[in-house]
């Protein structure tokens, strides 16, 4: 059996994407990307949902890109009802940035409220670029009742995924305007902001938001 440069250097990335040094784990994931290989891709998933840095785990996700769709959709599919909420907010980004609409029905209600904010802000992402033509209504609903929820990131988060919606949103954010907890009516009003001038800043959309609020604004500015 002849043992070929190909397998040889295979061999060493498999090896690296599990080395202790994260340069090395970065080197193997660029090139598992630069050379797709099927015999990778269950490897990468693996990784993606155990990887501790960052930027190693965007180079995983590359790499996935890098192979055919058929390959990497059952497996990324799959990640996303782990148990493990870096392996189900990763499964989702990679998912986003495929960009295959065959993933939609693994986007369930589920995911786009989990407990966890890493994996409901890569779920809102990877939704918005999965919807299927004329469900968007629905999807904007359904992001709807997460308005109020978390810190500034996970609200700018939410805010731009509504946003992306386009004016589908209107309806669902008016409704959300008159809500009992402040914060989700300031929420709400902050991304009516968004939505009408997508150049305002969040943080000062949400503080107007949250004085208009304080001063009994019920959202008529969606009017």
């Amino acid at each position: 059996m002849t043992i070929t440069r190909q397998d040889t250097d295979s061999a060493w990335a498999l090896q690296g994407l599990e080395d202790g040094r994260s340069s090395v784990r970065l080197r193997a994931a660029l090139a598992v990307g630069t050379t797709p290989d099927p015999r990778f891709v269950d490897k990468l998933v693996e990784r993606c949902a155990i990887e501790p840095e960052f930027f190693v785990r965007d180079m995983l996700t590359w790499a996935l890109t890098r192979h055919s769709v058929a390959m990497t959709l059952p497996g990324l599919i799959r990640e996303v009802r782990s148990e493990r909420a870096q392996a189900r907010s990763q499964a989702l980004h990679t998912l986003s940035k495929i960009g295959d609409r065959r993933a939609w029905p693994a986007i369930t209600r589920a995911l786009l409220s989990d407990a966890d904010d890493e994996v409901a802000r890569s779920a809102w992402r990877a939704a918005v670029i999965l919807v299927p033509d004329g469900e968007e209504a629905g999807l904007a609903a359904v992001l709807a009742t997460q308005l109020g929820r978390g810190g500034r990131e996970t609200q700018l988060s939410l805010g731009r995924a509504l946003v992306a919606l386009g004016e589908v949103i209107v309806p669902a954010l008016l409704a959300a305007t008159t809500a009992a907890d402040p914060r989700v009516r300031a929420h709400a009003l902050a991304t009516q902001r968004l939505l009408r001038d997508p150049d305002t800043g969040f943080e000062s959309a949400i503080e107007e938001a949250k004085r208009a609020v304080a001063l009994g604004g019920s959202g008529q500015e969606g009017r």
